[in-house]
């Protein structure tokens, strides 16, 4: 187990922004993340699950509790048959490129997601179309206070629009399966990097980001409000409205959280005032 006390999140967050946690705990094997969850568990400490940061922003200050990551052990991609199983911190587009070498197709168009496999389940993540949802069999989890772990089936899990069970229930998702098709690999290549071209020609890959900022509004794109609201290169501090892409709040350089935060509340605001239209953050925000 390793522990980092006073943990600067800005480091472990794909923003590059935020404050600190009282400790930062990464687990190497499954019993040491149940003895950990079930010490918080008696002490009534706060604690929540990190992923790869790709879509979680630490407000600036404290966070007074403890944050979880699951290590190296917790990271094998293998394979039986058609069925992929990932651990959950293994990275989605590394599930990505093993399906692709193994002739097994159905996440080429979430393979650039650079978040976790637990993270990209726990919200159920999505791209161009195609979401966890479509792909997922079950997945292995351990309760919150650490006491068991049990599989879950897809239907079990209440995916929608950027949710799941898990924002309820705060399980562990420890493994993930997911039901693939035999393709050519030659097609499944194809595929990753005609969205790969996509997401380079049109993102800010650039620059630190939480991707998409705000969940897509029924009826709408985010951007697209957000550009025809004259926001494009709209800043606050470090933290701007891409240029590139307006669903996109980036660091262009020395962005505190609280920049980020002021940003998403002119964008809302500004977006709300124009077109009427409420944008969601899909950004995980921890106070």
């Amino acid at each position: 187990m390793k522990i980092i006390k006073n943990c600067n999140m800005a480091e472990y967050t794909s923003f590059k922004a935020g404050g600190t946690c009282e400790r930062l705990l990464i687990a190497e094997s499954e019993s040491e993340l149940s003895d950990t969850l079930k010490e918080i568990s008696k002490d009534d400490k706060k604690h929540l699950l990190l992923g790869n940061g790709s879509n979680t922003l630490f407000a600036d200050g404290l966070y007074e509790g403890t944050v979880i990551k699951l290590g190296d052990e917790f990271n094998k991609i293998t394979a039986s048959g058609n069925i992929l199983s990932c651990g959950g911190s293994a990275l989605l587009s590394a599930a990505a490129r093993k399906a692709m070498d193994l002739g097994l197709g159905g996440l080429e168009r979430i393979s650039g997601i650079p978040g976790s496999i637990g993270g990209a389940l726990f919200m159920n993540a999505g791209a161009y179309g195609s979401e966890m949802s479509h792909v997922v069999k079950r997945a292995y989890v351990m309760k919150s206070d650490g006491g068991e772990a049990y599989w879950v089936s897809k239907d079990e899990m209440n995916l929608g629009y950027r949710t799941s069970r898990f924002k309820d229930s705060q399980e562990i998702i420890l493994k993930v399966e997911f039901q693939l098709e035999k393709k050519k690999i030659s097609d499944i290549k194809l595929l990753m990097d005609e969205y790969t071209n996509r997401r380079n020609s049109k993102q800010p890959l650039n620059l630190p980001s939480c991707g998409s900022f705000f969940k897509r509004p029924e009826g709408h794109f985010a951007g697209a409000l957000i550009q025809n609201s004259g926001l494009a290169g709209y800043s606050i501090g470090g933290a701007q409205v891409s240029e590139k892409h307006c669903g996109f709040l980036v660091n262009k350089g020395g962005a505190t959280a609280s920049d980020v935060l002021a940003l998403k509340d002119f964008v809302q605001k500004t977006v709300k005032e124009k077109f009427g239209v409420e944008l969601e953050p899909e950004v995980r925000i921890i106070k």
